[in-house]
Order: C-alpha cells, then structure tokens, then sequence
C-alpha cells in the first residue's frame, strides 16, 4: 500500500478489509504529509505491517509500528515486481518516487498531480532547486505511466512534467517581474498580485511560503550568475 492517506476512521477501515487477507502487506510513503501518512500508523497496527518511509517520519503514536527509513539505492521486493526507491525532493525535503522498471511506471507522490498543472513547492528554502531537479530527473526515466497519489495516472509523462516544469519556471517570472515593479513588497504583498487579494485564510500560509520560496531562488539564482 502505497500513501495510506489521512486518519479517517471509516477510510482507515476500508483499507483494513481489502488488504487484511494478504499474506504479507507493508506500507510505503512518498512523504509524511497527513493526506498521504496521517493514517500510516493506525492502519499499520491494524495490519500488524511495517512502514517503509522517507527519514524523519515517525509513527511515535504507536509505538509497537516498525518504521524503517527508505532512501535511493534500497528497493522493495512485490508480488507484481521489484520498487527502487529515489529521492525527488521539491514538494516536501524527503519526498521519495518508487520505481516499478517492469511495467516502465514511476510512483511519484506530489511531485506531480493527475489533474492541472502545479503542485505545492514552498516547504522550504532551497525546495525550487530541488523540484526542478527532480523533475529532471524522473523525465530521463522515460516512464511509460506515472501514478500520482491525486488524481488519475499521468500516460503522457513527457508532456505532463514539460507543463509542470513551465508553470513553475512562469511562476519565478512573475515573482520577478513583480518584485522589480515593487521592491519593498513582501511575500504576502507579491502573493496578492498573483493570486487576489482575497486569498483564503487557510491558504494564506502556502501561498506566503511559496513565494518566499521563489524569492529565495531568484536570490540564488541572480547571486551565481
């Protein structure tokens, strides 16, 4: 089971009744957001099934879980094949893509979506760098199929991480452009002019970090060139 999702009761016992007669079961996380891990623990106690993730994750809320730390270079042994693990950080610091090389696919979490043209980049300093290097890296895979965590598989790979790729390099330019028009604006002040004014309040958050994190590789960027 690959990205558990949130700890939902009636979701978590779902997932209980059709993995429960497996005759081995084991979680994987692409990363350790509460959508896609928030779940992992309770429904790995249930299973009686160790967790796979990225390094920092923690299953301290149940303590009888057997969490081990996966990083590039390990691979998982399947029924349908073998998954070789590879870092692709961007959305979060320790993102991880599982490889499936028999049937040309990539399991790739949030680096990429089944629906638009963005996701997420903004968790950290230095995440841009690492996004757009990820997506260069999964591109020379050549994937035949890319499975999102959200949405429906990605068949067209190429196509899909060229527009992910344009978005986010669209994305740098408007903060460029707005920051040379506006010097002394801050983060919150150039989200704005991106995306309203009337930016929900539960979002407010993302879009500040998404912009800083934008600024901080133009910085970058302007400061090697």
């Amino acid at each position: 089971m690959i990205d558990p999702g949130p700890d939902v009761e009636s979701h978590i016992r779902a997932l209980f009744c059709a993995l429960k007669k497996a005759e081995t079961t084991f979680l994987l996380l692409t990363h350790g957001h509460s959508d896609h891990a928030g779940g992992a623990g309770r429904l790995a106690g249930l299973l009686e099934a160790p967790i796979m993730a990225p390094r920092g994750f923690s299953a301290s809320d149940h303590p009888s879980v057997v969490v081990k730390t996966i990083r590039e270079g390990d691979s998982i042994e399947t029924d349908q094949g073998c998954l070789h693990v590879l870092e692709t950080p961007g959305h979060s610091r320790d993102h991880l893509t599982f490889h499936w090389r028999e049937a040309e696919a990539l399991f790739v979490g949030d680096l990429l979506l089944g629906r638009g043209n963005t996701t997420w980049v903004g968790e950290y300093l230095g995440c841009v760098d690492d996004y757009l290097a990820s997506l260069d890296k999964i591109e020379a895979l050549n994937a035949a199929t890319l499975y999102p965590t959200h949405g429906p598989p990605i068949t067209s790979p190429a196509r899909s991480i060229g527009k992910y790729r344009r978005h986010r390099l669209q994305r740098l330019e408007e903060v460029r452009f707005i920051r040379e028009a506006k010097p002394a604006a801050d983060a919150i002040e150039i989200a704005e002019v991106i995306y309203g004014e009337e930016i929900p309040s539960k979002l407010l958050k993302a879009a500040r970090e998404g912009v800083e994190a934008a600024l901080f590789h133009l910085d970058k960027t302007a400061g090697s060139s």
